[in-house]
C-alpha cells in the first residue's frame, strides 16, 4: 500500500500559501539513510485542509496544532501509515476539538476536523450557537464534543474500527450546559464520556457504553490491547483503583483493583502517567514519576519493576511533559522529556533505562512539541510545529 501524499490531494485542500513541498520519494531516501542513534533535521511539514474562521483565528493555518496543554499523546493508525492529534488547551489561547494527521513520508499536517467554535475552561464559550442536546449527548451540530478535555494519556486507536478512541474527562458540571442549550439533563447519557473519531469520514461520535462503567478519571490511560480485544482503562488514585477492559461489544470488565488482586496499589501506576502497548511482549508498559511499571495482559496483573525512590537513573514520566512510546524494530520504549530534550531508551526484558546521546542533528528546541514513533519508517518523528526531526533508534545490544 502506497502512503498519501501531499501531491496528490485535491486542489481545494493544498493550503494557499505552502512552503516547498518535496517529493515523498525524496523524504524516504533521507529517512532510510539515518544511522542508528543518529537525529536528523528532516524539513517543514506543509499544512494541508479546509481551515476554517476559527481554526484561521488562532493561526493553525501556520502553525499547525502545537501541543496542547496535557496534551503530548499521538496514536498511531497504521492502515493510514500516519499519527492522529487532538485534545484542548487549559484554556489560553483556546480550547478546540480539531483532529490533525501527521504523515511523515508526505511531510504533511492535516486538519481532518476543523475546530467548532472556542469554548472556555468552565462553560460553551462566547458562543454557544453550534451546541445542541441530540440523542443524551451535548455536542455540536457537526457532531463534535461539545466540552473538550486535555487528553492526558486517554488516547488510542482502535485497530478494528480504525477510529481513534479519546477518553474526553473534564472537571465540569454538564447538566447546567444542557440546560443552557434548552435540553433536559434527565434525559443524558451517564456513561463515560467516550469519543471515537473516524478519519476517514472525518467525523467525531460519542461511542455510548453498557453499565457497570468505570468511573471518567482524569489524568488516566488509555490503551489498546490487541490481545485482550480492546483498550485498557487505568489509573491507581483517589479517582478510580482499577484498570477496565472495553469489549468489541462496548461492555466495560474490570480486571483488576485492590479486591481482585492483592497489592494493586502498590504495583500499579498513578495519576498522569505515560504508557505504550508491547505487541511482542504481550504487556503494557507504563512510566510514572520515576518508576517504572508492566502490566501483564496474560496474567493481567501489574508489576512495579522499577519503584520510584530507586535512586536509580531513570527518566521522569509525567504526561504533560513526556512522550513515551514503541519502537517495534528494536522491541524497546522511548521516552523523550521535552523540558530537558533528554532521549531514552528502556529494555523490558531487562528492566533498564539508558540515557541516549543522539548524534547528528540536536533535538529541537521549541516548547509546544510532540513526538511519536513511526512504525513503518521506523524512526522517532520530533515536531516542533512544522519544524520536523527524526531520530533513528539504536538496535538491542
Amino acid at each position: 500500500m502506497r502512503r498519501r501524499s501531499i501531491l496528490r490531494a485535491p486542489l481545494s485542500l493544498l493550503p494557499l500559501a505552502s512552503p516547498v513541498v518535496r517529493s515523498e520519494e525524496a523524504v524516504l531516501r533521507r529517512v532510510a539513510g539515518l544511522s542508528p542513534n543518529h537525529g536528523l533535521r528532516l524539513g517543514t511539514a506543509s499544512l494541508v485542509g479546509e481551515f476554517n474562521e476559527v481554526s484561521r483565528r488562532f493561526n493553525l493555518h501556520q502553525t499547525g496544532p502545537r501541543s496542547r496543554d496535557f496534551c503530548r499523546k499521538m496514536v498511531w493508525a497504521p492502515e493510514r501509515r500516519s499519527a492522529l492529534f487532538t485534545g484542548a488547551n487549559h484554556g489560553s489561547p483556546h480550547r478546540l476539538n480539531d483532529v490533525w494527521e501527521f504523515d511523515l513520508a508526505a511531510m504533511a499536517w492535516t486538519l481532518l476536523y476543523a475546530p467548532d467554535n472556542p469554548r472556555t475552561y468552565g462553560g460553551l464559550g462566547p458562543d454557544a450557537s453550534d451546541v445542541v442536546f441530540r440523542d443524551g449527548v451535548l455536542q455540536t451540530r457537526r457532531g463534535g464534543p461539545a466540552v473538550i478535555g486535555h487528553t492526558w494519556s486517554g488516547l488510542s486507536y482502535d485497530p478494528r474500527t480504525r477510529r481513534m478512541l479519546f477518553m474526553n474527562t473534564w472537571p465540569i458540571d454538564v447538566d447546567p450546559l444542557v440546560r443552557q442549550v434548552g435540553g433536559d439533563p434527565a434525559e443524558r447519557y451517564r456513561g463515560p464520556p467516550l469519543w471515537a473519531f473516524d478519519p476517514a469520514a472525518r467525523a467525531w461520535a460519542l461511542l455510548k457504553t453498557a453499565a457497570p462503567w468505570p468511573k471518567a478519571a482524569v489524568g488516566a490511560l488509555l490503551e489498546d490491547v490487541p490481545e485482550l480485544g480492546g483498550p485498557i482503562w487505568h489509573l491507581n488514585n483517589w479517582q478510580l483503583h482499577a484498570t477496565w477492559l472495553l469489549s468489541p461489544d462496548h461492555a466495560w470488565k474490570k480486571l483488576t483493583d485492590p479486591k481482585i488482586t492483592p497489592g494493586f496499589e502498590r504495583e500499579a501506576p498513578g495519576r498522569e502517567l505515560v504508557g505504550y502497548h508491547d505487541a511482542k511482549r504481550q504487556l503494557v508498559v507504563a512510566q510514572w514519576r520515576r518508576g517504572t511499571y508492566h502490566f501483564d495482559t496474560r496474567s493481567r496483573r501489574w508489576i512495579c519493576m522499577i519503584p520510584p525512590d530507586s535512586g536509580k537513573p531513570v527518566p521522569d514520566g509525567h504526561d504533560a511533559v513526556t512522550a513515551f512510546c514503541s519502537d517495534p524494530l528494536s522491541g524497546r520504549g522511548l521516552l523523550l522529556d521535552f523540558r530537558t530534550r533528554e532521549l531514552w531508551s528502556y529494555d523490558p526484558d531487562q528492566a533498564q533505562w539508558t540515557l541516549l546521546a543522539p548524534a547528528g542533528n540536536p533535538i529541537p528546541a521549541g516548547k509546544r512539541m510532540l513526538a511519536y514513533v513511526d512504525r513503518v519508517l521506523g524512526v522517532l518523528a520530533v515536531l516542533n510545529d512544522t519544524e520536523v526531526w527524526i531520530f533513528r533508534p539504536p538496535g538491542p545490544r
